[in-house]
């Protein structure tokens, strides 16, 4: 009999020549466990997405309580439906007054989708900026704001008028003018390899936007829901965007995405044309209540508050001397070493013993860690130590 490994490589798509091919049979909590029952230490958070655990219990109740009412109505946007209308009030009460209309998409990439479109269709303007390094997602739009050319060279033309500039550098914010539409920058870049700009930065950023009337989307799709320390990054510089972007960790577990704006520029998309952007499954009711029960979680168990100083036991933990530098905030870090095959060596020998850890779409040199915000003490050491014995084995 053919088996789900063959099936997988015959029948699947693939995204490269090599992946991981983990047979997984089921997940909790912090853990994955492949079909022999060998648990694994989920160190990435299946890419930011599990920030409270893989299938908490919480998720799993709303998720069957809604299986029993209904599952996909309508296209978004024309039916009253509970899910989306509760999950868009708690969603606003804890971010500022000014990010009052959420759009519920699938995904972060269609959120970054909705967002470029809201930015030229507010503005009248065509010009985008973006960062060096970015990644925003990989459909055609949001291909063209990401700032690595090695990607996007076999897909062009790509959007026109987007320029890009180098996150964290003060004299590139002059680039922002009365041309600009938008700039879209990762509040903490992650596919860079964890890159965190200062406060002042961030606030000049803020201030060229106001002045030039560009929006300032900042895309917090990897950031949010806890991982840097703060509910929200933009929360550690004293700023608001224009438009937030967010997904992976927004549903629990579930595909959900989301562009959230004031309600005055969200409203240009009602008309002149009407249905300025359509999805079909945007907000769909047991992601919207699967994502309500996440961040009720979140909240209720204060699962930010530790964050910053698991953090700091990773740092302290992680000394080797084949580690260059532990760079990142909170719970998004990498450990940067000097060559993309030690990273792979290192990725191959953690998993044997048990933990995931990844490497970074732009930054092959640097292993990502970002696990769910429940780890232990406890566990973060056995993680570091697994690490460190696979770094001596270099």
């Amino acid at each position: 009999m053919i088996s789900h490994k063959e099936l997988f490589l015959l029948n699947n798509a693939q995204t490269s020549t090599s992946p991981n091919m983990l047979e997984i049979e089921r997940a909790e909590g912090l853990y994955l466990f492949d079909k022999s029952g060998k648990s694994y230490m989920d160190l990435v958070s299946g890419f930011a997405v599990s920030n409270i655990g893989h299938r908490h219990p919480r998720v799993l109740d709303a998720i069957r309580e809604q299986l029993d009412k209904y599952l996909h109505l309508t296209v978004y946007g024309e039916f009253v439906q509970s899910p989306m209308v509760l999950f868009a009030q708690k969603l606003l009460s804890v971010l500022p007054e000014q990010l009052n209309n959420v759009y519920f998409t699938n995904s972060g990439a269609e959120a970054t989708e909705g967002a470029l479109k809201l930015a030229k269709r507010y503005t009248g303007r065509s010009g985008i900026i973006s960062c060096h390094h970015a990644y925003h997602g990989s459909t055609h739009g949001a291909l063209s704001v990401m700032g690595n050319e090695d990607f996007k060279q076999k897909y062009r033309p790509l959007l026109p008028d987007v320029s890009f500039i180098t996150f964290g550098r003060l004299e590139d914010l002059e680039l922002i003018n009365a041309s600009t539409a938008c700039v879209i920058m990762e509040t903490v870049q992650g596919e860079a390899g964890i890159r965190v700009a200062s406060a002042d930065y961030m606030q000049k950023l803020r201030a060229k936007c106001t002045q030039t009337g560009t929006l300032l989307i900042l895309d917090e799709i990897q950031a949010a829901f806890g991982r840097t320390g703060k509910l929200f990054a933009f929360e550690h510089y004293n700023i608001v965007p224009d438009v937030l972007l967010l997904a992976k960790a927004l549903g629990g577990g579930m595909p959900i995405g989301a562009f959230i704006a004031n309600r005055d520029v969200m409203g240009v998309l009602k008309e002149n044309p009407i249905l300025g952007h359509i999805t079909t499954f945007g907000g769909h009711p047991v992601s919207s209540v699967a994502g309500l029960a996440s961040l009720n979680l979140i909240l209720e168990e204060n699962l930010v508050k530790d964050v910053t100083a698991k953090g700091e036991l990773f740092r302290s933990l992680l000394v080797h001397p084949l580690i260059k530098e532990v760079r990142g905030i909170g719970l998004m870090m990498c450990i940067q070493l000097d060559a993309f095959e030690q990273v792979e060596k290192v990725s191959k020998l953690c998993a044997a013993e048990g933990v995931i850890i990844d490497w970074f779409l732009h930054c092959e040199t640097a292993l990502r860690i970002a696990p769910p915000l429940i780890i232990t003490e406890q566990e973060i050491s056995t993680a570091c130590a697994v690490i460190l014995r696979a770094l001596d084995s270099l």
